[in-house]
């Protein structure tokens, strides 16, 4: 009964998710949460753990506590929202557009640079969520394909999302099952980002050239207003935040309640500004992933039962003969792009826990949740809100379309990280 509920609850989530499904007339929202923690309140009926068992597990002090990860990544994301309200991402960008010269070679390599170090410092969904509708109306505006720039954009966020623990919920999950260290997660996974985001920018390179070469009609994207004063205080919030979660495993304070104090900090700032600053403060709000919230929960609820009835055991036994960065790095990899990122990594780390599997399986399956991402729209929730957003401004990309440039690039950047990984360990 637990297989078959389990099953049918990934089936439903990834239908949700290629479809689009929504329900609501005045405010919509997506039905992948809602079918997720259906299907975790059957399994807390039927499975072989009791409410009060889940609980537990949900409430841990442990690092792979849901809640702390949740309040982590939320708070983050308020911050980087904050800073997209306060214009500074719009300004940057068309400060990008404007320095190209006409060029779309140097506009290509800007953006993929600007796109890229904005992910460390931030999120690559929030990052996702605010360049791709400015990518589309700059070229509709500057007459020029607007694929090569999405494409660049989704898979340098994708990317460089690997470097630091925050830069996906997924590494924060599965970094926090190993107690990683904010410092020594950095250290291992600079060069195999490094080397994943030159392979990525060499194909993607060589796959738009044709289009690259042709020069920008029009350049200019007009006036980005920008509230100097609040974008001033959330870049140094942010960068204070960045700097004391390196130093968390020293100082004794847990990350996620740094990066709460930052949010509620910059909160703070804004409520000075009167009106202008609670719109600031309302428009956050609003555009914080709160469907993430169910989702990784109900998630949770269900591993948690399917390793309760020994799956993930069985998965790792047959995953312990092989090489383990390039064994759990595949493995992780495809069956991302299969089921989605999050319940990925919610499965493989019980597998790697079960397994009693090295630092080298853990650091491996967050490449494959980052990096199988780009191998279909399925990989990631951002991939589909990528296509949905670019479709609404008549930029239509297929599932086809995705797949065939996803592949072509995620598994040479795939086999350059796990490549990196083995030397570094």
């Amino acid at each position: 009964m637990v297989y078959a509920v389990s099953g049918l609850t990934l089936c439903g989530v990834i239908a949700c998710i290629l479809k689009n499904r929504q329900v609501g007339r005045t405010h919509k929202f997506s039905l992948y949460w809602v079918v997720a923690l259906a299907g975790a309140l059957l399994l807390l009926a039927v499975g072989p753990l009791s409410p009060g068992e889940v609980g537990a597990a949900l409430t841990a002090d442990r690092g792979l506590n849901p809640l702390k990860i949740l309040l982590l990544f939320l708070s983050l994301s308020g911050l980087s929202v904050f800073l997209d309200e306060a214009g500074f991402f719009g300004w940057l960008s068309a400060r990008a557009v404007r320095r190209s010269g006409g060029s779309q070679k140097k506009l290509f390599f800007g953006i993929y640079a600007l796109v890229s170090v904005l992910t460390v410092f931030t999120s690559n969904d929030i990052i996702i969520l605010t360049f791709t509708p400015f990518l589309c109306y700059f070229a509709a505006r500057a007459e020029v394909d607007p694929r090569p720039y999405l494409f660049a954009e989704f898979a340098g966020a994708n990317t460089f999302s690997m470097l630091l623990i925050f830069g996906n919920p997924t590494n924060v999950y599965i970094a926090s099952a190993f107690s990683a260290d904010f410092v020594h997660y950095f250290l291992v996974m600079a060069l195999p980002t490094l080397c994943a985001g030159v392979a990525v920018t060499l194909v993607l390179y060589l796959l738009f050239r044709k289009e690259l070469s042709r020069p920008i009609s029009c350049a200019d994207v007009g006036e980005v207003q920008m509230d100097r004063g609040l974008a001033a205080v959330g870049c140094a919030v942010l960068g204070v935040c960045i700097l004391l979660m390196a130093l968390s495993s020293y100082i004794g304070l847990e990350m996620e309640w740094i990066s709460l104090g930052g949010c509620l900090l910059v909160f703070a700032a804004a409520l000075f500004r009167g009106k202008a600053g609670l719109d600031r403060i309302w428009g956050t709000l609003k555009r914080l992933p709160w469907a993430l919230v169910p989702f990784l929960l109900g998630m949770f609820v269900v591993v948690t039962e399917l390793d309760a009835v020994g799956l993930t055991a069985a998965v790792g036994s047959l995953l312990a003969g092989l090489p383990e960065v390039f064994g759990y790095g595949l493995a992780s990899f495809f069956c991302c792009s299969l089921i989605n990122n999050i319940p990925m990594s919610v499965l493989f780390t019980q597998i790697l826990t079960a397994a009693g599997a090295g630092e080298g399986g853990m650091f491996a399956v967050v490449i494959g949740s980052n990096l199988g991402a780009l191998f279909t729209p399925v990989g990631a929730l951002a991939g589909i809100m990528w296509m949905r957003m670019a479709s609404g401004t008549g930029v239509r990309i297929g599932f086809g379309k995705f797949t065939a440039v996803g592949a072509l690039v995620s598994l040479p950047a795939l086999l350059a990280a796990l490549g990196a990984l083995a030397l570094v360990l």
